[in-house]
């Protein structure tokens, strides 16, 4: 793996490796990650190159997995122009085309931390970030240096989902997305992804970038039911031939 460092665009940046802890994706497994410093001076623009050499952001800290010993987190995209959804993939977009969707400030709310806590507890229950405090809620997610968007879809009035999006140069990255976890009948994730394609092909745009697909792990494997999937692999994207 190049180091970003070596690389011109990112020569004003730092670069450090975290202390060893505890995978949340692969029990059993100990996980570090690699940050880029000093926040300030990761715009918009520096932040798209870092995201095309496989990071990711939560709140204001940009970073992408270090492990020792494993290579599973593999950043991935979706090529928007010739995606072509599944017969399941187009029924679920169907099924909400009743949905509002809003765009709103980038503030809290308590409507939608209500939405977060309740879609962590029932999601991703013992994972820690379902005992997250107001103040964790709004630092991991309405904290930011780049152009991100805070977008609601409502039924009737009703909050249903929240999705937070980055707006890169070749397309937007998908910081993180919840939705009620009590309609199981809805399929809520999926047409998130869905929309972002479409909003990407409206703006021009030729990429969705969903963050890290790992094989075995069932909160992430989901992402290789999007194809063709590319995968930055020895820092080349490629398509993601075995599923």
């Amino acid at each position: 793996m190049t180091h970003p460092r070596d690389l011109p665009v990112f020569s004003l940046l730092q670069f450090y490796a975290t202390a060893p802890y505890g995978c949340s994706y692969l029990p059993g497994r100990i996980a570090r990650s690699q940050v880029a410093t000093p926040a300030h001076l990761i715009d918009g623009l520096t932040f798209g190159k870092l995201v095309r050499a496989g990071f990711r952001r939560s709140g204001i800290f940009t970073y992408r997995p270090y492990c020792d010993a494993c290579k599973e987190c593999q950043p991935v995209r979706i090529p928007t122009e010739i995606f072509r959804p599944k017969r399941n993939q187009r029924r679920a977009w169907q099924q909400h085309q009743s949905l509002d969707i809003i765009e709103r400030p980038l503030v809290f709310r308590e409507e939608h931390y209500q939405l977060y806590h309740r879609y962590q507890a029932a999601r991703h229950q013992g994972g820690g970030m379902d005992q997250d405090s107001r103040d964790q809620y709004s630092h991991f997610l309405l904290q930011t240096h780049v152009d991100t968007r805070l977008v609601e879809f409502r039924d009737a009035g009703q909050l249903r989902m929240i999705s937070i999006i980055d707006i890169l140069s070749d397309g937007l990255s998908s910081v993180y997305t919840f939705y009620d976890p009590d309609l199981n009948s809805a399929s809520f994730g999926t047409y998130s992804i869905l929309w972002q394609i479409e909003q990407c092909r409206r703006l021009g745009l030729p990429y969705v970038y969903l963050g890290y697909w790992i094989r075995d792990s069932r909160k992430m494997a989901y992402k290789a039911r999007f194809h063709p999937l590319e995968v930055l692999r020895d820092d080349q994207w490629q398509t993601l031939e075995t599923f």
